[in-house]
């Protein structure tokens, strides 16, 4: 598979903190019910784009990089305050948000699971760390902002686009795929099983309807 000289270039991973910030704070602004403030709204917008690779490197036991090295905090704080500034562009457009949490979620979900393959961890391990990766900062967001867990909720399919990516990206790789190749698959597959599902409305039966005894 990959071994421990394989290193994710440091810029992809700013490209994907920066894209996280902006829509964790886009996410944020566009909580008309809630009354945050901008220091909320950045702090939100930095959860997203750190709280993935911040669970990434706990579950694989290795210094969370987003705390070791400036820049992850530098990009997070810069990339949310400039997603609270073009927030009442695009004040009214839901898909913008979706469409970029899509293409974070793979971004994450790809490098996570890429980092796991070259410290040594097995196909399901890393299939589990690029899931975490891609999910984990819009669970932290949730729990902060005591909503529903996004991957829980009924009609998100967050986890299964997640899912869908990494394991593309892992079969890829096994099969000789170069990780760059692979890893782009995996973005495209997460955005496009992500948005398929908020188009057709593509839902796993709630628990209630699914173990209800037939009349």
């Amino acid at each position: 598979m990959l071994t421990e000289t394989f290193q994710i270039p440091l810029w992809i991973e700013l490209v994907a903190a920066g894209l996280g910030g902006v829509q964790g704070a886009l996410f944020a602004s566009h909580l008309r019910d809630r009354r945050i403030d901008v220091l909320g709204v950045i702090v939100i917008g930095i959860i997203v784009s750190l709280g993935g690779s911040l669970l990434r490197d706990i579950v694989l036991n290795q210094l969370p990089v987003v705390i070791w090295m400036n820049w992850y905090l530098v990009v997070a704080g810069a990339s949310a305050v400039l997603g609270m500034l073009v927030a009442p562009l695009i004040e009214r457009a839901d898909w913008p948000i979706t469409v970029l949490d899509a293409i974070v979620m793979g971004l994450f979900g790809a490098i996570a699971a890429t980092k796991a393959l070259s410290l040594g961890v097995g196909i399901v391990g890393s299939l589990v760390v690029g899931v975490i990766g891609a999910i984990g900062g819009g669970m932290l967001r949730d729990i902060v902002l005591s909503l529903p867990i996004s991957f829980l909720h009924v009609g998100t399919l967050y986890a299964v686009a997640a899912g869908a990516g990494v394991g593309t990206l892992l079969l890829l790789v096994s099969l000789g795929v170069p990780v760059p190749i692979a890893g782009l698959v995996c973005v495209a597959v997460t955005t496009v099983v992500r948005i398929l599902a908020v188009v057709f409305d593509w839902r796993f039966p709630e628990q209630r309807s699914a173990l209800r005894s037939p009349a």
